[in-house]
């Protein structure tokens, strides 16, 4: 080798060592965000269901809004869960915005907010969260869900401690907060829903995902406003008795996360991890702050055992995917009960899973395993996060977030940022 050509080489390969170096994870979940950004935030900033690899879609028309197409809940289409992950990714973004402290991570955690803000002034029906907006900006389906409202809780929460807010949006945060809560009351807990509709999901009840949430709801309540009327009805929460097991919601925050309606479903539980995340955090009573405790260890365990899905999904798959969701309307008539509109979309989404055997696979081998993930990480013992680190990282770098269509891997880079703030990796 002439001295030209090993100066040329020595000096190429230098240049690359800091790449190859690099931990795939790091790589991965810059990617993520990436993808999110790109193609996943709307105008408004929502963040929608699914896009084309360039990130083109085909919103609902106000007038399929108004109709109930494919269906009155919006499952399906591509503006199903805004309120759901824009809430949830917001903790992604306060913890990128922390470490990076650009001005450009602060304008997109903001824009998340503005977007759950939105989302809760889009209907005449007080205290209604919306799942997304149509092509004029304003119009939706006529039901949100507990799903939907739990998450954008968390969102704002996470807006109004970050530091970033100003004392006006707080302002503005903490009234949205309250007019919606003294609704979701009012209603007996329930979420407000348009006519024909008028509720639907309830913080009601005694399994985990109601007592984590409804409790969070009522602590939140109190830090955002100092009002003892919710701490007072939280204590009083606290050791009412139910459900099968007669067991107190004290008692049922201590076990943590439970599967019960399928074989596991981490990625709708996690709004209730996230609560009980919230509930550990806002908590200063060292004996309820340990039974969170408990509770949050519980289920990074149960979590971590969905991990390994993530390494099914393969990334040269090239099944297809139908971006055109009217195919649903094939099937659909109107609506004017919950039940009939959820009757209805089981039937449509029997029919789009023929028809697109895309979707089973990112659901299955990506939302599932990515919501877990965030799920383990929210974990606050640091044992029990070196126990399941390197896996959380081993699936975030899997992934070529590229090739997805859905946003449901966005968990990723939540996951990520508490990798580095529990220092169980470097950028």
């Amino acid at each position: 080798m002439n001295r030209r050509l090993f100066l040329t080489t020595t000096l190429a390969t230098s240049a690359l060592r800091p790449l190859f170096a690099a931990n795939p994870a790091a790589v991965a979940a810059e990617q993520a965000h990436t993808e999110i950004w790109r193609r996943f935030i709307d105008a408004h900033g929502i963040m929608i269901d699914f896009t084309d690899l360039e990130g083109n879609v085909s919103l609902p028309t106000p007038e399929e809004c108004r109709e109930g197409k494919p269906n009155a809940l919006g499952w399906w289409s591509p503006i199903e869960n805004g309120a759901m992950f824009n809430g949830l990714f917001m903790d992604a973004a306060i913890l990128r915005w922390k470490r990076t402290q650009s001005d450009d991570d602060a304008a997109k955690a903001r824009k998340l907010m503005e977007g759950l803000l939105m989302l809760n002034s889009i209907s005449e029906v007080k205290g209604f969260v919306g799942r997304g907006v149509s092509t004029d900006g304003r119009s939706h389906y006529a039901m949100g869900s507990n799903d939907q409202t739990m998450p954008w809780y968390l969102g704002l929460w996470r807006y109004w401690e970050s530091g970033l807010a100003t004392p006006a949006e707080k302002q503005r945060i903490t009234q949205h907060l309250v007019e919606t809560t003294e609704e979701v009351m009012r209603l007996g807990w329930k979420m407000p829903a348009e006519p024909p509709f008028g509720t639907r999901g309830s913080f009601e009840g005694f399994h985990f995902e109601e007592v984590a949430r409804k409790l969070f709801v009522m602590k939140l309540l109190h830090r955002v406003t100092a009002e003892e009327k919710w701490r007072t009805l939280y204590h009083t929460e606290l050791d009412l008795r139910g459900g099968e097991t007669g067991e107190s919601k004290r008692q049922i925050c201590r076990t943590g996360m439970k599967f019960w309606y399928s074989h596991r479903h981490n990625w709708t539980s996690c709004a209730a991890v996230g609560a009980l995340r919230g509930l550990w955090e806002l908590e200063s009573d060292p004996a309820l702050k340990a039974i969170y405790r408990e509770g949050l260890i519980a289920t990074a365990h149960l979590a971590a055992e969905s991990l390994p899905l993530a390494l099914q999904f393969d990334n040269a798959d090239t099944s297809y995917f139908e971006m055109n969701w009217r195919v649903m309307n094939a099937e659909w008539k109107p609506q004017t009960t919950e039940q009939e509109a959820q009757a209805l979309a089981q039937v449509q989404m029997k029919m789009f899973r023929q028809l697109a055997p895309r979707r089973g696979k990112e659901t299955a081998f990506v939302r599932e395993p990515s919501a877990a993930a965030w799920n383990v990480m929210l974990c606050p013992d640091t044992d029990v996060l070196k126990q399941h680190g390197a896996e959380v990282q081993k699936l975030i770098a899997h992934f070529d977030y590229r090739k997805l269509y859905y946003s449901q891997f966005f968990w990723v880079e939540a996951a990520w940022e508490r990798c580095l703030l529990e220092k169980l990796a470097t950028p």
